[in-house]
């Protein structure tokens, strides 16, 4: 296997391993990316619940398919990457 083609398969395996990494560390949400995030809280002195938002940015779903796509195009390249073939001596 030709290295250019070994460096595109191992690339293209790394990008798909990171973002699928950070996309779980930071939250694995299957929704859509969210820059604001609820939070449930309870006022001390009443005991009601109320929601406030921190603002926290969670990846979703569509960082772990651009990534996906990234390491598919990567991988898809290595497709096209030839090995050099043996020159054969002209007599």
């Amino acid at each position: 296997m030709p290295p250019a083609k070994r460096l595109l398969l191992v690339s293209g395996l790394f990008v798909l391993a990171a973002t699928a990494g950070y996309w779980a560390a930071k939250g694995a949400h299957t929704g859509w990316s969210q820059n604001r995030v609820p939070v449930s809280k309870t006022d001390e002195v009443t005991g009601i619940v109320f929601t406030t938002y921190a603002d926290r940015f969670v990846p979703g779903i569509e960082v772990l398919g651009a990534g996906g796509l990234a390491a598919t195009c990567l991988m898809v390249a290595a497709i096209f990457v030839r090995s050099k073939k043996p020159s054969s001596p002209h007599s």
